[in-house]
């Protein structure tokens, strides 16, 4: 009998421009592959929450992004691991600059209600982000 899968500290960033639209990367490697989610990753050594939002959302969009308040915590299941991520409410610091994917971001978009209904999301973030009223307009 194993014991509990090891957990792996992630972080994600939930940022909104000045029209309420929501910033959204495709997921190019598992977990999600493809799907739709908030800019987010794994933590590095060494690093503070806020510092890998920070560079999780500057390697996945170009974006820099001041962290606010965590909005809340979720549990992905991996490939025997568990992903525990912090998400972020954050502000952009140059709205006027726009999004360009990197990393292992496959592609990056602000999008608004209608446009979000449009996607496919990775599974929970929708649930998530209703539950934190971080929806976008």
């Amino acid at each position: 009998m194993s014991g509990p899968e090891p957990e792996v500290p992630c972080v994600g960033a939930v940022v909104h421009d000045a029209q309420g639209r929501l910033l959204l990367i495709r997921r190019g490697h598992a977990p999600s592959a493809g799907l739709w989610s908030v800019p987010g990753g794994r933590m590095e050594a060494g690093e503070t929450e806020a510092e890998a939002v920070v560079r999780e959302t500057a390697e996945e969009t170009g974006l820099r992004v001041r962290p606010e308040r965590v909005l809340g915590r979720v549990r992905i299941d991996g490939d025997g691991v568990v992903f525990t991520v912090t998400d972020w409410a954050c502000t952009l610091l140059d709205p006027a600059q726009r999004p360009v994917a990197g990393d292992d971001a496959a592609d990056v978009v602000f999008v608004d209600a209608v446009g979000l209904a449009a996607l496919d999301m990775a599974p929970g973030v929708l649930t998530a982000l209703s539950g934190w009223s971080a929806l976008p307009r």
